[in-house]
Parts: structure tokens; C-alpha cells; sequence
């Protein structure tokens, strides 16, 4: 954390008249070292208005003394210019309020470009303008020149030992500044705070910390300084409470022109590391040695006491077999008994003290009676006024039993090449042999036991003279050029085993045999090791991810395939199938197969997948990425595995492990269509014999390589009518008309435009009276799959848009009379349709007959026309019933044999026909419709 050292303010106080205002400022010029902190007091009197006044802070630098740079202020936040804007929103410069007519300004790192002279100015809040509004004073920003420096190290000591450490400290400013040098320590727990040892001040003063006055007072703590630069630190006595990080910390001061002084830059070391050991009052007496010994060799036994003094007085006996057989005493006395005295002095034995707490019995050449146990006692002596040594305490250490090596002529050692005892399958194995001693030609077999069997079986051997033999098991045509045994020199044999199998593991045990003149039969030698070969398949596992298990159709969507095993190091062959499961289906086939030498094996199943499918694989992940997705990738989706080994993809072998990942279900979802239609309803009147424009307007659509389709629909103002479909414009533009309005006449009076991406017209040529009614477009959204395939997103209906014709003047009236009539079946009925009066002599006429039965809709049955032509709705109605115009007003509709089905309801609807135009035609301008008329049948 950073803080603060505060100036102290300087603040002139002056008896001024009453209501007349004064600023200062703390008296300069100040001197401050770039990088560190700064604070600048401001103080206001004689002022009147509120007590706590308000201050803004300027800068005149020496580049131009004559313009103004506002820094801060306490009553305007956007008072700063831009040089200093982002320093003060930082919180780098601000103003601290002392009391409400005394502010202090802080800059907490300054720049060599903040030197220059400062103003505090302070608003007016008095009646009139008297005295003085503001104060300058000078800064100086200088470089930073102090170092201080000690060399990290880490130092173990003991209690009481002394320590002396030495600190640089060197400053080159310009001005007179004085130094200050301080020692601390940070101990374990209060990393946070450090403990002053000792300082020597500014005014050339030692001042002690705290927790060393008494050992300072007593001349245990010190600190003087050597020439110019040096100031050393001296503890005669470390205690435990030394103990931590030791680090010296220099500070330079300078004096302002107030005669205070301000310290202006600060400086630590790097940081010593001090371990001081407590005394240990108490203490063991360890004893070490070798447990055998070779005859005619030397055996050394050390006793070594743990704990004690610092500089304790020790003496210490020497026992073989519980007799004492020499002694040093705490004077370095030596004492021998019989037999170990002289072979003392024949160089064969010495006894010596290694060190305060270190005694040592040796004997250069051990033989057979130096067989047995050894055991050291220690005394700590303390001399009494007499001159003689008093025992303070005694301990002595355990037993130590030493024995005689017997000879042997060899030693066998059996290791692995690579110092691993366990190998995956198909890894390969090399195992090492060898002896030690003379050499001599030795022959070598090699023996296995295989796991829960103790018979072992040979695996190879090599005499002598070279001859290799291989084992019964190991020498058949499936293991040939598996087992490769080698000798590297004289005592080393090699046994290679190129692609390891799970039988494999067990002991292998290396026989070293020597054949010699002296030995009624050879020499042998032999040495087991342990073997474990773990199988591939215990640890493959194999994981399907997808980031998107839900697809939106005509998207790419991603499968990822994990292979996860202890042997991923090993790169290891093996090849990965994709499999496919159709949703419906109960099985899954290959999408795809990528083996181990990189080879692509295309299923052929579902022919599609090869034109959009991505794979990428590395040794153990491997990706499946499909493009536009359609319904036909909805399924399951799983990933197969097959690791091999090296053998077995010699010998074409089945792979050493296989598994199949869990199947991952990918479901398409049709996107959701945005398509929006105009659902207001309008209305058209227009004069006879006009054309017409009914207009289908889209307010939105759906995004994506979409087409539209759009089917106009037709209901005539009668109400037994339906919503005929006029026509239909599909998503390939092709236009289709519907069964009513399919003739050419038809063809030519309707037809649709595509306007624009969101408006649609149905244009209708010479209006008439027929075309009078309700006209309304349904839209449709089609996606293009990349399979050809056409799939509809969504459809809407649009609101009605009613055409009327402006009145004609012509009024056609059909009798409303109702009729109902029972007839039997195979009968002739006649059914009437009647004018109240026969119309214009102009006029022509027309009449159609509709009819609908119990459950089916209504349809057109005939079509009298004002030229006398006959239209029937339907092929094969001309044989079952007419139309024909009895008199200038009746229209009969006859039936010739009535039928069962021929029930229902029948009406006719009359329209007037007059020539209109130039060149004049015939235009239907007027019509009306009869009352419904039932015809029951009767069998």
C-alpha cells in the first residue's frame, strides 16, 4: 500500500484587519525526488461567507511562466485541464481538506515534468473584493539518486553466535540532503510488519528498536558506519528472536526553507535469510556404520551426538561386545585397552575426535575378530573449581552389529532397459543382465513364470560359445522374430522382446552360469524381476460430444469422438469408424472409416453424407462435421475404436482392443418462420368493365435462402359459396389455375404479379358482376434443401380485400318463392328458376345452378351463358341432366333420372349481360340468386 508522509504546513498566521482576506502557501522553493510523493499546504483568513472555503490549484510551468494550468479543485470536478485530468480521476493528484480554511494538495508520484511554480487560489465569498485571493510557491522535481544494496544470502546459526552484516548506501544530489540507515527484521507470522533493530537518524543519532534497547544498551546490538557508503551491522549474541529476514533500509532527507525536514526518497535492500538453531540442552548419540565388512578392509564406525550445546565438553567410550576398548576424554585424552593398544601403534587402528560432537573408531584392515557389536557412550563434562571434570549427563547409542562379508565369486543384476517394470501390450520389453567380478566366459538363459504358475519356461539361452536356443513356447512361426537374446559384452546380456502380449507378464528370472577347472561342476548365479504387462483395452475409453445436439435445419452441426487411455503417449495404431443410425432404425451403419495408416472408407449407406461431410482427425480425437443439415442426419450417432499393435498389423491380426462410444442422439429442428401478411381487410369499388389490382402485401420474412409461393383465392358474394382458388404462383414461379377458373377465358381475365420481395397483385381485366366478392392470398415460406428437396416453413392468409361494382342502374330480381319437392328415384324432376320481370331488351341473360349435398361441398353443376352456350361443372353431367330457357323469364333445370345422391339443395343465380365499350362487349353488370330449393328422393 502506498501512504503518505506528510508535509507539515507552514502556514503563516498575520493579524490582518477585519474582512480582509489572506492565502498562503507553504513556503518554497520545495526540492522532491521524482517518483515520490508531494504535499503542498494552502490556508485562507480574514475571509467572510461560509467557513469551509473552496480552493483550486494551478501550475505555471518554466517553459511558460505566463499561462495558467488548472490541476484540481474542491468545488468544480471538471475544473482540471486535460494534461491532468486522468492523474486527478485516478486519485494520483487531489486536494485533502485539513479544516474548512486549510487544504492540503497531493501529488503521490511525481513526474520531472509536474516542476514549476503553484498557485492556490480561493473563491471570493466576500461582499466586496479585499486582500489577497491566492499564493505561489516554487517545486523543484530532481532525479532520484539513492541506493542502498546488500547481497542475498541465507545464513544458519547456533545461539550465540555473533552476526555482522554490511549495508551500501550512496546518493549523488545535487542538494544538501542528509541520510538516515535503518535495520529491521521480518519474522515468520508478520509478514506485514517489520521489527527495527536499530537506525542511525538523520541527526547522526543510533536509535534502537523497541525490542533491542536493553541488548543495544548493553552493547550486543550496534551499527556503525565504515567510510562514506558502509554501514555495518553487529550482534555479538544472536538469539532465536533474530531469527527472519533481514533487510536495511536507507531514506534521504533535505531541509525546506522552514527549517523542517521532509525525507525525499527511501530505499530497501535485498533481504537476508537468518536461521539461528536454539541450544538443545538434551541430546542422543547415534552411532553409524556398514552392517558387513570385507576382510583385510577398512571399517570405520562414527558416533555422532545430536542436540547438546553450542560448545559442550563430550568424552566418549568406544564398547565391542559390551567391553570397553577405548576412550576420549573431554581433554582429547586418548585411552586404549590391551590388544587395541597395540595394534595402534602398529597403524592398524585409530581413534580420534572428528569434531565437539564427532568421535571416530578405525581400523584399517578388519579381520574375523572384528565380527560383532559396536556401541558408543557419550558424557557431557563440565569442569569443576578443582580442575576436575564433573559428568553432567550420559547417553549412549544403540547396539550396532557388524558382521563379516563372505566371498562370492559373482553378483547378478537384472533391471529393465528403460527402468520401468510395466509395459502396455504390443510395447516392446527389453530386459538387462548383468554379473560382476572377473571376467570369464559365462553362458546365460533366460526363464519366465508366467502369473499363478510356478513352473518356469524357457524363453531363450546363449552358451558360452554363442549358440542361441530359444524355448518350446517362444520358438513357433506366430512368435518368429519376437524374441531376439544378445550379449553386449562379456557380463551383459540383453533379452528383446519386440511386441509384448498380457500373457507375457510374470517373473523373468536371468541364470549366469561359469564353467571353471577347479569346480567339480559350474558355477551359477541368478536374479528374478518382476513384469507386468497391462492390456490396451483396460483402459480405452472412448467419448461422443457435440456442442449442438439440437440442429436447426439446413445448419452444420459438429460430433467430436475422444479417445481417452493410460498409453496416449504411446501413438499407438488404431482406426476410428462413424456410425449412423437413421431415426426409425434398429441399426446403425458406417458413415465413415479412417484406419490407421490414414486410409478413408466410405460407407455405403445414405450416399448423401460423402458430398457434406468434413472429418479431421488426430491420434486420439477425431471430428465429424456435417453442412445442411436436412431431416435425413436426424439419428443416432456412435463412434467405434480398434487399437492395434505393431504384431498385429504384421500378421493381420484382430486389433487388441476395441470400444464404442455411447450413441448420441442429433435431432433437426425446423427453423421458425417469421412470415408476417397484411391482415387488414379493404375494399374496392370500381365502374363495370374496369380492371382491377388486388394487392398482397408481406410485412416480414425469414432469413436464409428462402422462396415464397403465393395462391389467390376467390368467394363470390353469394353466401352458399366457398373460397375458390383462382391460382397458385409455387416457389419456382410456375403458375397453376384453379379446376374453376382453368379455361382460357378465365386464364386470360386472371393473372399475378410479383412486385416486389414483399408485394404481390392479382390483376383482374374487365371487371363484371361475377367478379364481384371477397378475394384474399395465402403466402407460403419454402426452404431448398441441398439434397433438391423442398421443405414449406410456414404459410399465412392475408386479410379479405371485397370488389364492388358502382351501381349500374340494372337490377336483376329472381323469384324468392320457395320450393321443396319429394321424388322418386329414377323419376324426371324439373326445377324453376323464375325473373319478376324480363329486363331491358338490350339485355341478355345468363344462369348458373349450384347444388350441394348433406356432407359435400357446393358445386357448379351447369352454366347457361348469355350467348345460349352450356357449361357443365363436371364431364359426364350432360347426359344426366339440361339448362334450357323456357320463356323470356323462366330457367328450368332439368334431372332425367333422378339418383339417391342427386338430395340436397339446389338454387340459380341470374345475371344481365349488356354491351359495353369501344370496341363494345358483353359485360356482365347485374345478377341475384334464388331462394335454396330441396329436392328429397324417395326409393
Amino acid at each position: 500500500s502506498c501512504f503518505f508522509p506528510v508535509d507539515l504546513i507552514k502556514i503563516r498566521i498575520l493579524i490582518l484587519s477585519i474582512g480582509q482576506r489572506e492565502v498562503t502557501v507553504q513556503k518554497g522553493p520545495l526540492f522532491r525526488a521524482e517518483g515520490y510523493p508531494v504535499s503542498i499546504g494552502c490556508n485562507v483568513t480574514g475571509h467572510q461567507g461560509p467557513s469551509e472555503q473552496h480552493f483550486q490549484w494551478s501550475i505555471y510551468l518554466p517553459t511558460a511562466p505566463e499561462q495558467e494550468i488548472q490541476i484540481v479543485s474542491t468545488k468544480d470536478d471538471s475544473f482540471s485541464y486535460a494534461r491532468y485530468a486522468q492523474r486527478v480521476r485516478s486519485r494520483e493528484i487531489y486536494v485533502e481538506r485539513v479544516q474548512g480554511n486549510s487544504v492540503l494538495l497531493y501529488i503521490s508520484k511525481l513526474q520531472m515534468e509536474d516542476a514549476g511554480e503553484y498557485e492556490c487560489h480561493t473563491p471570493n465569498t466576500d461582499g466586496k473584493y479585499f486582500g489577497s485571493y491566492s499564493a505561489k510557491a516554487n517545486l523543484t522535481v530532481i532525479p532520484d539518486t539513492l541506493s542502498a544494496t546488500m547481497s542475498s544470502q541465507t545464513l544458519n546459526k547456533e545461539e550465540g553466535e555473533p552476526l555482522e552484516l554490511t549495508c551500501e548506501v550512496f546518493k549523488a544530489t545535487a542538494q544538501h540532503t542528509h541520510l538516515s540507515v535503518t535495520w529491521y527484521v521480518m519474522q515468520e507470522g508478520e509478514r506485514s510488519q517489520d521489527t527495527k533493530i536499530i537506525s542511525l537518524s538523520r541527526d547522526f543519532m543510533l536509535i534502537p528498536g523497541p525490542s533491542y534497547t536493553e541488548r543495544f544498551a548493553a552493547g550486543d546490538v550496534r551499527l556503525d558506519k565504515l567510510g562514506a557508503t558502509t554501514f555495518r551491522l553487529s550482534i555479538g549474541r544472536l538469539q532465536p528472536s533474530d531469527q527472519g529476514q533481514l533487510f536495511c533500509e536507507a531514506m534521504e532527507w533535505i531541509q525546506d526553507p522552514d527549517e523542517t525536514w521532509t525525507f525525499i526518497t527511501k530505499k530497501q535492500t535485498d533481504q537476508t535469510t537468518l536461521r539461528v538453531q536454539p541450544e538443545v540442552r538434551n541430546f542422543q548419540v547415534n552411532m553409524t556404520a556398514e552392517s558387513t565388512f570385507a576382510e583385510g578392509k577398512p571399517l570405520e564406525l562414527v558416533c555422532v551426538v545430536v542436540g547438546s550445546s553450542r560448545d559442550p565438553q563430550l568424552q566418549g567410550v568406544w564398547f565391542f561386545n559390551d567391553i570397553e576398548i577405548a576412550s576420549v576424554n573431554a581433554g582429547g585424552v586418548l585411552g586404549l585397552e590391551k590388544g587395541y593398544k597395540e595394534r595402534a601403534s602398529q597403524g592398524q587402528l585409530q581413534v580420534s575426535k572428528l569434531s565437539s560432537k564427532a568421535f571416530s573408531l578405525k581400523i584399517f584392515s578388519a579381520g574375523p575378530e572384528d565380527e560383532g557389536a559396536y556401541r558408543c557412550e557419550v558424557a557431557e563434562m563440565a569442569r569443576a573449581r578443582m580442575g576436575t571434570w564433573q559428568v553432567l549427563q550420559k547417553k549412549q547409542s544403540p547396539d550396532s552389529h557388524v558382521h563379516l562379508r563372505k566371498p562370492t565369486a559373482r553378483s547378478v543384476g537384472v533391471s529393465t532397459k528403460n527402468q520401468q517394470q510395466t509395459v502396455w501390450e504390443g510395447e516392446a520389453l527389453t530386459l538387462l543382465c548383468k554379473a560382476d567380478g572377473a571376467e570369464s566366459p559365462l553362458s546365460v538363459s533366460w526363464w519366465h513364470f508366467p502369473v499363478d504358475q510356478t513352473q518356469p519356461e524357457l524363453v531363450a539361452g546363449l552358451g558360452q560359445d554363442g549358440t542361441m536356443q530359444l524355448g518350446p513356447s517362444y520358438g513357433g512361426p506366430s512368435n518368429h522374430g519376437n524374441i531376439r537374446l544378445e550379449k553386449v559384452d562379456w557380463a551383459t546380456f540383453q533379452l528383446d522382446i519386440t511386441s509384448t502380449a498380457v500373457t507375457d507378464s510374470g517373473i523373468y528370472e536371468c541364470r549366469v552360469s561359469e564353467r571353471t577347472r577347479s569346480q567339480a561342476r559350474d558355477l551359477s548365479w541368478s536374479q528374478k524381476i518382476l513384469i507386468t504387462v497391462k492390456s490396451l483395452e483396460s483402459s480405452l475409453q472412448v467419448t461422443l460430444m457435440s456442442r449442438q445436439p439440437q440442429v436447426k435445419l439446413a445448419d452444420t452441426f459438429d460430433l467430436s469422438c475422444i479417445v481417452s487411455a493410460n498409453y496416449s503417449d504411446l501413438k499407438v495404431p488404431l482406426t476410428l469408424t462413424w456410425q449412423f443410425q437413421p431415426a426409425g432404425s434398429q441399426d446403425f451403419h458406417q458413415l465413415i472409416r479412417i484406419t490407421h495408416n490414414g486410409a478413408i472408407e466410405w460407407g455405403n449407406f445414405l450416399s448423401q453424407f460423402q458430398k457434406k461431410t468434413k472429418v479431421s482427425q488426430s491420434l486420439f480425437h477425431s471430428q465429424l462435421l456435417i453442412h445442411d443439415a436436412t431431416e435425413e442426419e436426424a439419428g443416432m450417432y456412435q463412434c467405434k475404436v480398434e487399437v492395434y499393435d505393431r504384431n498385429s498389423l504384421r500378421t493381420n491380426s484382430p486389433p487388441k482392443a476395441t470400444a464404442v462410444s455411447h450413441p448420441l442422439r442429433i435431432a433437426i429442428t425446423l427453423p421458425t418462420s417469421k412470415l408476417r401478411v397484411n391482415l387488414s381487410s379493404q375494399v374496392q369499388e370500381l365502374f363495370i368493365n374496369s380492371n382491377a389490382e388486388i394487392e398482397c402485401s408481406i410485412l416480414s420474412l425469414s432469413t436464409g435462402n428462402l422462396h415464397l409461393a403465393i395462391i389467390w383465392y376467390f368467394c363470390p358474394i353469394s353466401s352458399n359459396e366457398s373460397w375458390l382458388k383462382i391460382l397458385e404462383m409455387n416457389q419456382t414461379n410456375v403458375v397453376k389455375y384453379g379446376d374453376e377458373f382453368h379455361t382460357p377465358k378465365r386464364k386470360q381475365k386472371f393473372h399475378t404479379e410479383k412486385v416486389s420481395q414483399g408485394l404481390f397483385q392479382l390483376h383482374i381485366l374487365n371487371v363484371d358482376d361475377g367478379d364481384q366478392g371477397r378475394y384474399h392470398c395465402t403466402v407460403e415460406e419454402w426452404l431448398l434443401l441441398t439434397n433438391g428437396t423442398w421443405h414449406k416453413l410456414g404459410g399465412e392468409k392475408s386479410g379479405p380485400t371485397e370488389l364492388k361494382l358502382k351501381p349500374t342502374g340494372s337490377k336483376v330480381r329472381v323469384s324468392k318463392v320457395g320450393w321443396t319437392e319429394n321424388a322418386t328415384e329414377h323419376r324426371e324432376v324439373a326445377i324453376r328458376c323464375s325473373l319478376e320481370s324480363s329486363g331491358s331488351s338490350a339485355s341478355l341473360f345468363s344462369v348458373m345452378w349450384y347444388w350441394y349435398g348433406e356432407n359435400s361441398e357446393s358445386k357448379m353443376l351447369v352454366h347457361l351463358q348469355h350467348d345460349g352456350l352450356l357449361e357443365y361443372g363436371e364431364e359426364g353431367l350432360s347426359k344426366h341432366l339440361h339448362c334450357y330457357r323456357s320463356s323470356p323469364t323462366d330457367f328450368v333445370l332439368k334431372l332425367h333420372r333422378v339418383e339417391m345422391k342427386d338430395a340436397g339443395t339446389y338454387w340459380c343465380k341470374v345475371a344481365e349481360w349488356q354491351l359495353h365499350g369501344n370496341p363494345s362487349k358483353w359485360v356482365s353488370q347485374a345478377s341475384d340468386e334464388s331462394q335454396p330449393m330441396v329436392l328429397k328422393v324417395l326409393r
